[in-house]
């Protein structure tokens, strides 16, 4: 059984870990370009290094460490 994401803002909202990795993904749209694979969608993932819960924010050009704080509160 899964676990209950944690309601403290001490660390991943998942375990309470407090490393996290940041990294990015590309994705497609929709219609065009989808059919000739051109992504359009960019995102940072944010990753507990414990149990991996990750969450995605769309890339407006912040730094990872920003990312990290809204991670992690």
């Amino acid at each position: 059984m899964a676990s209950e994401p944690s309601t403290n803002d001490d660390g991943c909202p998942k375990c309470g870990h407090t490393d996290a990795e940041v990294g990015s993904i590309s994705t497609t749209g929709g219609g065009l370009s989808k059919m000739f694979d051109i992504q359009t969608n960019k995102f940072r993932v944010v990753s507990c290094t414990s149990c991996g819960y990750s969450e995605l924010y769309r890339d407006v050009g912040s730094s990872g460490s920003d990312l990290v704080d809204v991670f992690f509160g």
